[in-house]
Formats: structure tokens, C-alpha cells, sequence
């Protein structure tokens, strides 16, 4: 059972982690946070704790990652390996797939600049077509 820091309504934390409160539901859903208590009418009471996850969890959104590989980190909690060490080798893994991503968006901006001069030039070439005197 979770030690309750404090009493957060789903509205508070919300507000305080900047996800929407379909976003905390669904998160619990799929076992991104689990432990969530409740109060006597059902309505769930989320503690300092929790909050701090949801802020990883945001923070992981906000580099990119999957919920797929959010539920992966998640899980390793359970590995046979310490969980401080395996979510060192998870993370040290998706580093090399950022770069990896960077690497793309490097080749694709590349590829863009080079279709921005392409159409530069056609410009060029279409004003000198319709007004060959005017760049003399």
C-alpha cells in the first residue's frame, strides 16, 4: 500500500502536471501508474507521488517516447536486475535512438534546404525568362 504524502483530487493533479484528466485515467488504464487509492465515493485520491510519476511519464511524452516504451520502463520495476539499473540501460538505450532520430531529421532538413535553393533557383531562372533586360 502507497504512504499518502497528500490528498490530490484527479482536477489538482491535473492542473499540476499539466495532463489532461482522461490522460491520468488512461494512464492508469494501460498500467503506466498503478496503486491509485480512493476515497469512500470512489473518487480517486492520488498522493506527491503519483504526481511526480505522471511528471516523468509527461516529460517522456514530451522526448517522443512511445507508450509502448513508456509501459517497457514501467515494467521494470519487475526485472531481476535493480530497477535504478535497468531504467539506466532502458534510457541509455533510447538515447541511441534520439540520436539515431536526429541523424534523419538532420538528413531530411538537408534534403528540404536543398529543395528550397532548387525552387530559388526556378524562381531566378523564371524572372530572367520573363524580364531578361531587368537583370543586366
Amino acid at each position: 500500500m502507497k504512504i499518502m504524502e497528500n490528498n490530490f483530487s484527479s482536477k489538482q493533479v491535473s492542473e499540476k502536471t499539466g495532463l489532461s484528466i482522461h490522460t491520468l485515467r488512461y494512464y492508469e488504464q494501460i498500467g503506466l501508474i498503478d496503486g491509485i487509492e480512493r476515497d469512500v465515493n470512489g473518487y480517486r485520491k492520488y498522493s506527491q507521488s503519483d504526481i511526480v510519476w505522471f511528471q516523468v511519464l509527461s516529460y517522456f511524452r514530451a522526448m517522443g517516447m512511445p507508450i509502448r516504451e513508456m509501459q517497457e520502463f514501467f515494467a521494470l520495476n519487475d526485472s531481476q536486475v535493480s530497477p535504478i539499473t535497468a531504467r539506466r540501460e532502458f534510457m541509455e538505450t533510447y538515447r541511441i535512438k534520439v540520436i539515431d532520430q536526429m541523424k534523419e531529421l538532420e538528413n531530411t532538413l538537408e534534403k528540404v534546404d536543398e529543395k528550397i535553393i532548387f525552387f530559388k533557383n526556378l524562381e531566378e531562372s523564371d524572372k530572367l525568362q520573363k524580364n531578361p533586360m531587368k537583370e543586366i
